[in-house]
């Protein structure tokens, strides 16, 4: 399970130009699902994305937890592309959808995030602060 995590000051989602989700400050992470991940993963990952300190604390220091700002999750299944060779990207490390969609789920329940829809093609918008990104691996 791979995530790309993103420190942003707003982001949404749109599929076929209809608002899905949104968020104010927090994060936005993109995730992809390998083939042999698990519910264990998917569990670990989200505990990791909540606890870690990446926000400013009062000595504007990287010091605070996601706590009550908000989260968005969005599956992207490339972030699992093999390039070693040639110049098209092999995705046979992807988990196929029947797999991805419910580890997916439980992530974003896990997490408590706001999600946009599995498998559709979406446009995602967002304003990274600082800019802060961040990979993630379980």
């Amino acid at each position: 399970m791979r995530a790309v995590v993103q420190r942003v000051s707003r982001a949404s989602v749109r599929v076929a130009g209809e608002p899905i989700a949104s968020i104010g400050p927090g994060l936005l992470v993109l995730l992809g699902i390998a083939r042999t991940d698990g519910a264990g993963q998917a569990d670990r990952l989200a505990e990791k994305v909540r606890a870690l300190r990446i926000f400013d604390d009062s000595e504007g220091r990287m010091g605070e937890a996601l706590d009550e700002r908000e989260l968005l999750c969005v599956s992207q299944f490339t972030l699992l592309a093999d390039t070693r060779k040639g110049t098209r990207p092999s995705f046979a490390a992807a988990a196929p959808r029947e797999l991805a969609e419910p580890l997916y789920e439980r992530f974003c329940t896990q997490a408590n995030a706001r999600r946009g829809r599995f498998g559709a093609q979406m446009d995602v918008e967002l304003v990274n602060d600082g800019p802060l990104t961040l990979l993630l691996e379980a």
